[in-house]
């Protein structure tokens, strides 16, 4: 099994306290209605990033996980490898590890891909199924390797998607799909 985990394992919006504190803003996760954040604050990609270069350890270190999960994935740790593909930047690794190590989440393999295309990952892991939050990576890890991907419903998500891509308001409903596809497969 796969799993993105920012905005999938973690909460969606780990990132918005630290979004409003900074750029003086009072967003709630239904004002992100793109991924690109750019727009929804009003800033160029340059300073997003300098703005993420200096909050992003923060943000990643206290990040909370998201409802339900932490109890699903120890369930299926007891019958399956957790391998976590992040399109977080490889110096963030230590951090990474440490947070999953903090609060107790099971893991098999972490992997810092550093950009928001998984697809050499995902065939290097051979994954059946993976989560995500991020629309058009689910569309693409669907299509290219005709497997399910669970897309973790926010509101910039929700364009439509292929049959592949299943949506989940929660852990608990991609959970029961997920036990579901394990029966009938």
């Amino acid at each position: 099994m796969g799993f993105d985990i920012d905005g999938t394992i973690t909460d969606p919006n780990t990132f918005i306290p630290y979004l409003n504190k900074h750029f003086k803003k009072k967003l709630t996760l239904d004002d992100i209605v793109e991924y690109d954040l750019t727009s929804v604050l009003g800033i160029t990609e340059e300073q997003f990033w300098e703005w993420m270069g200096q909050f992003e350890g923060t943000i990643y270190s206290e990040a909370p996980i998201a409802i339900d999960a932490e109890r699903i994935l120890h369930e299926w740790n007891q019958h399956h490898d957790l391998i976590y593909i992040t399109a977080r930047r490889k110096h963030l690794s230590n951090i990474t590890h440490n947070w999953f190590e903090e609060k107790a989440l099971p893991f098999d393999y972490i992997e810092l891909v550093g950009k928001h295309d998984k697809l050499e990952a995902i065939k290097k892991h051979q994954i059946e199924i993976f989560f995500e939050d991020k629309h058009d990576n689910a569309v693409a890890i669907a299509e290219e390797f005709n497997i399910p991907v669970i897309l973790m419903d926010t509101p910039y998500n929700r364009l439509p998607a292929p049959e592949l891509v299943i949506r989940a308001t929660n852990w608990l409903e991609a959970k029961s799909w997920v036990d579901q596809w394990i029966l009938n497969s």
